[in-house]
């Protein structure tokens, strides 16, 4: 077998900038993010929506059924809308009723298979599920701008354009829940077919097929069809707390091969040798939208609004830097981004995202590689001498920290008792740590490293002696492997904001319109301009979708 010539590339970025928490909380969606990627296999699968099943009463109450066929296997969205009280509209965890809940179905579900479904749903994890349920999720209105849009249709007009772009969906989930979660498939169930074997591909369906619904309700509800300029400004919502944020810290190798796609690609653009007109032309209009869509997101939070001005401030000044001829020199890419150091992180990575847009041919099958077979293993013939070079070698972050200064350990993550959710707690004026989570690897590094004497005593040896720091020990060789795998801040110092954890993840959904209400939730957008259930076939150009209602 030949083997197969990979594209040239740049030296990828250093995992110890990359995999700082600071940069990571910059980070944007890009066209390797899941929701474009899914996107892409529909329109390559050529698949048609359609809707078998729509029992709605004249205010939007009931059921419905959205059916298509992707990677030759049936897939249906079991949507369920009730009629919510104000005073239980929640999107905190602990909440018990929603306006709408979903299933994604394994198939096309039977009327005694929607049945079930449909008296399920609504009790969400108080419900029991089958195997033939991929995916369970809720979600809330948002009830002023559903209620404009309504009322606008109702009137024979169409919402003000204003507020589209204000809210951006008429409803966010507070939850999607897939992998077994609540007796629902395995992850294995599906992970072999196509179009759903990459990360939270059926995840990604799910919320898709969600924003169609919600456009289809307030369209059945107002009597009159929106305008497709305004669907597609309208995706889904979301609010995301801090029960994804242990994900990342507890994936690394997932962690790894994200962020090995992400930082590969950046690394083949960068090493592109000259830009023809076609791309030069592309790169011009991607900033401008770019520039749109900074004018577009406004938030309360002080932190993200003083980011989100600096990024404003910027992109002129990064602009007036792409002269004719800075882009028809030799690696042009490189450059800009080298020089893109001057700026802000957000301002680099917003610059670096923009950079991959116009280059799919090159980089969208990288993302055959976000999933990953690999899981940490520990190799207990490596001598102890070895081991405490890794740690010298790729862990100064975390031996340099004093953990007994009590900023640099002040918090401690933990499960909750009533909702199984992680939480994080104020060691100094909290109870609880003695329930803490294992989510503070700087420490448990250290700790290793302290013991470690160094030697040719093999290290299944020394873990005999010292078998809790087993974890610690897997986790150093892991890295030496895999570069991107861990978090390069302290997980339980003061400083740490669970939130740039939050939009890493988020970023590689696809999310956008980042909006914290606290350095621990936040509310985000997802699908906003995707195409709709008839316009896969021009799937792939909505890259931070700017307003055009």
């Amino acid at each position: 077998m030949k083997d197969i010539a990979l594209p040239p590339q740049k030296p990828m970025r250093p995992p110890s900038s990359v995999m700082r928490l600071r940069r990571m909380g910059a980070a944007f969606p890009t066209r390797l993010s899941f929701m474009r990627t899914l996107m892409r296999a529909l329109a390559a699968d050529d698949v048609k929506v359609t809707r078998p099943v729509w029992e709605m009463d004249v205010a939007g109450f009931g059921h419905a059924v959205y059916a298509l066929k992707f990677g030759g296997y049936n897939y249906s969205l079991v949507a369920v809308s009730t009629d919510l009280p104000p005073d239980m509209r929640t999107d905190r965890v602990i909440a018990t009723a929603w306006d709408t809940a979903y299933v994604l179905y394994d198939g096309i579900p039977d009327q005694t298979e929607i049945d079930r479904i449909v008296a399920s749903a609504p009790k969400q994890e108080a419900a029991r599920y089958t195997a033939r349920d991929l995916v369970l999720s809720r979600a809330n209105k948002s009830v002023r701008l559903f209620d404009h849009v309504t009322d606008a249709l109702k009137a024979g007009g169409q919402p003000d354009p204003q507020k589209i772009r204000d809210t951006g969906y008429l409803m966010r989930t507070t939850a999607v829940y897939g992998n077994g979660k609540f007796g629902i498939a395995d992850r294995g169930h599906i992970a072999d077919r196509p179009g759903l074997g990459g990360p939270f591909m059926a995840e990604m369906l799910t919320v898709w097929l969600i924003r169609g619904f919600t456009h289809d309700l307030a369209e059945h509800v107002g009597g009159a069809s929106l305008s497709r300029e305004t669907k597609r400004h309208l995706g889904i919502g979301n609010s995301t707390g801090l029960g994804m944020a242990p994900f990342l810290v507890n994936h690394p190798l997932l962690l790894d091969a994200w962020m090995s796609v992400r930082e590969t690609a950046i690394a083949r653009v960068r090493a592109i040798p000259t830009l023809d007109e076609d791309q030069i032309a592309r790169i011009y209009d991607l900033v401008i939208r770019a520039a749109q869509y900074l004018s577009e997101w406004n938030v309360p939070d002080d932190i993200a609004s003083d980011r989100i001005d600096t990024m404003r401030q910027e992109w002129p000044e990064f602009a007036a830097t792409l002269t004719p001829e800075a882009l028809t020199a030799q690696h042009p890419i490189d450059r800009i981004i080298t020089q893109s150091a001057q700026w802000s992180i957000d301002t680099q990575e917003l610059i670096a995202a923009l950079m991959l847009e116009p280059f799919g041919a090159l980089i969208d099958g990288l993302t055959d590689c976000m999933a990953t077979p690999f899981v940490p293993e520990l190799d207990p013939n490596m001598s102890c001498s070895d081991l405490k070079a890794l740690v010298e070698t790729d862990w100064d972050w975390a031996c340099d920290v004093d953990y007994n200064d009590p900023a640099e350990c002040a918090q401690f993550w933990y499960v909750s008792e009533e909702k199984l959710e992680p939480r994080l707690g104020n060691r100094h004026e909290e109870p609880g740590a003695e329930l803490e989570s294992p989510l503070d690897i700087g420490r448990q590094v250290k700790a290793l490293s302290s013991d470690l004497t160094g030697g040719d005593m093999p290290i299944g040896q020394f873990l005999a002696q010292h078998p809790h720091h087993r974890a610690a020990a897997r986790r150093v060789q892991s890295l030496a492997r895999h570069p991107y795998a861990e978090i390069r801040d302290n997980l339980i110092s003061e400083k740490c904001l669970p939130i740039d954890i939050l939009r890493c993840k988020l970023a590689f959904f696809g999310a956008g319109k980042f909006d914290p209400k606290s350095d621990r939730w936040t509310r985000i957008t997802l699908a906003q301009g995707a195409p709709l259930f008839d316009e896969l076939a021009n799937a792939d150009d909505w890259w931070l979708p700017v307003a055009s209602v």
